[in-house]
């Protein structure tokens, strides 16, 4: 599977790329800003997006999203209780300080269970809520990775304090949906280097068992 990342923004937020070597269809999770970077990688790798999948909807999670959609086309995937925030972008972008053009609209609302699929490659969704009410995250089972959004860093947790947010949420969908997985699994958070669930379950200070 090709994945790689980019590091976008203001807030330094982790942009992944991942595709299918085969057929060269592709995903885009959480493009926040810097969208002509994005660009050139999906050029670079040759790839075709199906989709854009927000793990929530920050404004530097999802800032770039108007604009890539335009330029490369895709569904945009979000969690219905993220709408909202996505309306309020705009209103986020003011708040922050940063440029935004224009404000997306959901394509598809997904919840846990259903499947983002690009090539032979297939991501089941996790709902975490607890930095934002619709949270979630991306798994490949078969390839041992999960994307995290802003649910889980490397020694630490997704902040609380944002309208929507509940730290006993958050606690709780670690406990129950990311430490339900295997040691091993890589984790790719939205900010920071990633990390596994081992290390984490081990020694992450908000939430070692």
């Amino acid at each position: 599977m090709i994945l790689e990342c980019e590091t976008v923004g203001l807030f330094a937020e982790n942009c992944y790329i991942l595709g299918c070597e085969e057929t060269r269809e592709g995903v885009v999770i959480d493009p926040g800003d810097e969208v002509a970077r994005i660009r050139g990688t999906l050029k670079r790798l040759g790839l075709r997006v199906l989709s854009i999948c927000l793990t929530h909807a920050h404004i530097d999670h999802a800032g770039g999203v108007e604009e890539l959609k335009k330029a490369v086309g895709g569904e945009v995937l979000l969690h219905p209780k993220e709408e909202p925030l996505l309306h309020n972008l705009p209103m986020q972008a003011a708040m922050f300080g940063v440029p935004l053009r224009g404000a997306p609209k959901p394509d598809r609302l997904i919840l846990e269970g259903e499947a983002v699929r690009f090539g032979r490659y297939e991501m089941q969704v996790l709902e975490t809520p607890g930095h934002s009410p619709g949270g979630i995250c991306f798994l490949l089972p078969a390839e041992r990775i999960v994307f995290v959004g802003d649910t889980l860093f490397a020694g630490s947790i997704g902040r609380t304090d944002l309208a929507g947010g509940s730290f006993d949420t958050l606690i709780d969908s670690i406990r129950t949906k990311l430490f339900a997985l295997e040691d091993d699994m890589m984790v790719y958070p939205g900010h920071g280097p990633a990390t596994t669930i081992g290390l984490e379950r081990r020694s992450n200070p908000f939430v070692h068992e």
